[in-house]
């Protein structure tokens, strides 16, 4: 069990860490091109996924605050109780335990949540996202891989 969650604290460590990174490195909204298809952009997400309410008020930060870390000890709980043969359920929790903290970090402490990795087409641009976005998207993935029979231990019969 505590690999499981130090899978959730090395995330979080990346995840602040990136951020971090990025915010001494950058200005607000400034964009670097590291290949085709690809930028870091520095921006804040006051809002949820694809910046959702983010124009508010303010108050969505503690809504937000407070769903992630309900959903934190919901995850923490449920990670506790796995079977020792639920690997790709353990790894898609943890995956997403560590991008919520992440995230909740942010929230807490800016208000906001820092973005900095920019996909885009052309002029068509994906929402901008961080290390915690990407973890709590490969773990809601791998839920659902897992959720199809995928990666799940042979049933006796």
């Amino acid at each position: 069990m505590l690999k499981w969650f130090g899978l959730s604290v090395i995330i979080i460590i990346l995840d602040q860490w990136s951020k971090l990174s990025v915010t001494a490195a950058m200005q607000l909204y400034e964009s670097i091109q590291i290949m085709p298809y690809f930028n870091l952009t520095y921006v804040r997400n006051e809002g949820a996924a694809f910046s959702f309410l983010s124009d508010a008020g303010g108050w969505q930060r503690w809504l937000f605050a407070g769903l992630a870390s309900i959903i934190s000890i919901m995850i923490t709980v449920w990670i506790v109780r796995l079977k020792k043969q639920e690997l790709l359920l353990a790894v898609a929790l943890s995956l997403v335990l560590g991008g919520a903290i992440g995230n909740l970090i942010d929230r807490v402490a800016y208000g906001y949540v820092i973005d900095f990795l920019d996909v885009y087409y052309e002029d068509k641009h994906w929402p901008a996202f961080n290390v915690a976005d990407s973890a709590i998207c490969v773990g809601v993935f791998l839920m659902l891989l897992e959720n199809f029979g995928i990666g799940s231990a042979e049933k006796e019969t």
